[in-house]
């Protein structure tokens, strides 16, 4: 997944010249700007001087945080606040990936490029013990782990949080219809020990939703506060006189306004009791809003904060050169991060004609140049794509093998020839329109070839595909309305560019989400896919689902699909999605890192708490 909010641009780098110059009369440290009058007044250090919330809906309740020096703190940007006083997980506008991510902690952390599993409040020494038919499993969890008002986390709250996601009276919220899927009960049987059973085999259920990775993984609340709210939905859990939101993370709200969070280390956390973990690092985390790339830029190369939302490729290169103390996962070279779960794909709008036929599709795909995306787009900063994975590690095997079908089916197959020889097969002639010579049908009508896109996370590359595919003849421009999100889900969109989520440890979680049952007809919001149906396809990603992660089964299961899906090509893959994130080392190191490839190095994933385990003071 993307983050709420986008990154900059190519004009931001453009407004990026003489910043480095123009800095100099700036703070060299202290907290950023805030981007409007109604910010709280703040110290250099980095402390907020409480003051009335700038929120206009609601009172949301100030704390009182001491003073910390910044170097102590660990600055980021993210965001744009309006979560603010939000501390229910489940509850409408809750945002883990503005920072708040520090507070909460899984049972289980997972690695995306290492593969590694670390438990967490989970029993270290007990693996979930599945039934042979899969339709239960015991979860054990830990006996020391303590949430932060002094009560014991344990089983119960595993359970309870699990029937409350599948209550129907709390359809709003995420996971719930999850939940009601594959939950028959959830009970605690001990103090450690919760017995969940399914409403069908559920090999993957674990894995799946009790790990945070990523941007994935069910919160796990507290089961003494949580079960004496009457709408557990509408209760916001965030009281800094309780040290609410409760949690079991190493960090908790001390102040909270919609200019700037500041969440506060416990020195009380029970993981350094337990032996677990060690006192982390920063003495507080303090984020702050994500204006535009401009002013962030500026803020990071005046070391004036430690990291932010990823950049696009020229801003973090300007960012890099400015300041000695910046890194990034690729250290100081291109492309300045990693490959995200996030792989760029062209959708065809399949229920619409004529993409929905499969030659049509694989006309304009003949017209994709990929690596000239990659060099004009991103500068060289980046990768193609042939298929909509990324190239984890974990992953690597599945990609492998299917090299021979790539073979069979390319999808990096620039050839104009073969766009003319189809499209004048079907009965498609090229005639002057706009200015162009586009491809119409007898009638005379051009094919409509607009693409949708999503506001500077497409705009580096999506009008070079568009102008692509325009020189083969299609009638395509890029077009980033407000509304583009709607236009995906509703079907109004004849073709989009978006990421194409969901595979970590395998490819089943992509697979899944492009089966029929995820098609709504057109008119229809639903699941943003590329209304595409097939049965075949269906029937192998059954089969798929009722395997544990990663069994030998799966690899000949997924060769399967993966011919259907190359044949039918309902979306072609682009180019990898990257993470440029920020690393700054003027006050902390132990980012992750190409070298070090413990966590993806974006702070704003669920990830987050174990992130900040790894962090050192860079003058210790």
């Amino acid at each position: 997944m993307t983050p709420s909010l986008p990154p900059g641009s190519r004009r931001d780098f453009l407004r990026l010249t003489g910043l480095a110059s123009a800095g100099l009369a700036m703070a060299a440290c202290g907290t950023p700007n805030a981007p409007s009058a109604q910010t709280p007044a703040s110290t250099a250090s980095g402390s907020a001087v409480p003051s009335p919330s700038a929120t206009s809906a609601r009172p949301v309740p100030r704390g009182k945080p001491v003073q910390v020096s910044r170097d102590n703190t660990l600055m980021l940007c993210f965001s744009d606040g309006t979560d603010v006083g939000i501390g229910n997980p489940y509850a409408a506008g809750f945002n883990h990936q503005a920072g708040t991510a520090a507070m909460f902690e899984p049972l289980w952390f997972y690695g995306a490029f290492n593969g590694v599993t670390t438990p967490w409040l989970a029993d270290a020494n007990k693996a979930p013990k599945f039934a042979a038919d899969f339709k239960s499993v015991e979860i054990y969890t830990r006996s020391d782990a303590l949430w932060n008002d002094g009560e014991k986390f344990g089983a119960k709250d595993v359970a309870f949080t699990l029937n409350m996601l599948k209550d129907k009276k709390n359809t709003a919220m995420s996971y719930s219809s999850d939940m009601r899927e594959w939950v028959k009960t959830a009970v605690a049987t001990s103090d450690t020990v919760c017995t969940v059973t399914f409403n069908k085999p559920a090999p993957r259920f674990v894995f799946d939703y009790l790990y945070f990775k990523n941007d994935l993984g069910v919160y796990l609340v507290p089961e003494h506060i949580f079960s004496q709210q009457k709408d557990q939905n509408a209760f916001l859990n965030y009281d800094p006189s309780k040290k609410w939101p409760c949690t079991t993370g190493p960090y908790y709200m001390a102040d909270w306004t919609n200019q700037q969070r500041l969440m506060d280390r416990r020195e009380d956390w029970w993981a350094i009791t337990a032996g677990l973990a060690q006192l982390p690092a920063p003495t507080r985390v303090l984020v702050v809003p994500f204006t535009d790339a401009t002013s962030t830029a500026q803020q990071l190369i005046n070391n004036e904060l430690d990291s932010s939302l990823d950049l696009r490729p020229p801003v973090i290169k300007q960012v890099v050169e400015s300041n000695p103390a910046m890194q990034t996962w690729t250290a100081r070279e291109a492309p300045y991060g990693y490959v995200d779960w996030w792989p760029q794909s062209l959708f065809f709008n399949c229920a619409l004609k004529p993409f929905d036929d499969v030659d049509i599709r694989r006309a304009i795909n003949h017209t994709i140049d990929r690596q000239q995306l990659v060099d004009v787009g991103y500068e060289g900063a980046g990768t193609i794509s042939e298929l909509p994975f990324p190239n984890f590690p974990p992953l690597q095997k599945y990609l492998d093998a299917c090299k021979p079908l790539l073979a069979q089916y390319p999808t990096n197959a620039l050839d104009l020839n073969k766009t003319t020889e189809i499209m004048t097969g079907k009965g498609y002639k090229r005639i002057k329109s706009k200015g162009d010579m586009l491809w119409a049908d007898s009638s005379g009508k051009v094919i409509d070839c607009t693409i949708y896109g999503i506001q500077d996370l497409n705009n580096d590359y999506g009008a070079i595909l568009a102008e692509q595919l325009r020189k083969g003849g299609f009638n395509a421009s890029l077009q980033t309305p407000a509304d583009t999100g709607t236009r995906m889900a509703n079907g109004s969109a004849p073709m989009f560019i978006l990421g194409f989520a969901g595979a970590l440890a395998d490819p089943f979680p992509s697979l899944v989400n492009m089966t029929s049952d995820k098609v709504s007809p057109i008119g229809t919001s639903g699941a943003t896919n590329a209304r595409w149906k097939s049965a075949a396809f269906d029937k192998v990603i059954q089969q798929m689902g009722v395997l544990p992660v990663n069994d030998p089964k799966e690899l000949p299961l997924f060769l399967k699909a993966m011919e259907i899906y190359l044949k039918e090509i309902p979306h072609v893959s682009i180019v990898q999605w990257y993470h440029r994130v920020p690393l700054n080392t003027k006050y902390w190191t132990g980012w992750p890192s190409a070298q070090d490839p413990f966590l993806p190095a974006a702070f704003w994933f669920t990830t987050l708490p174990l992130e900040i385990t790894h962090l050192k003071k860079a003058t210790a």
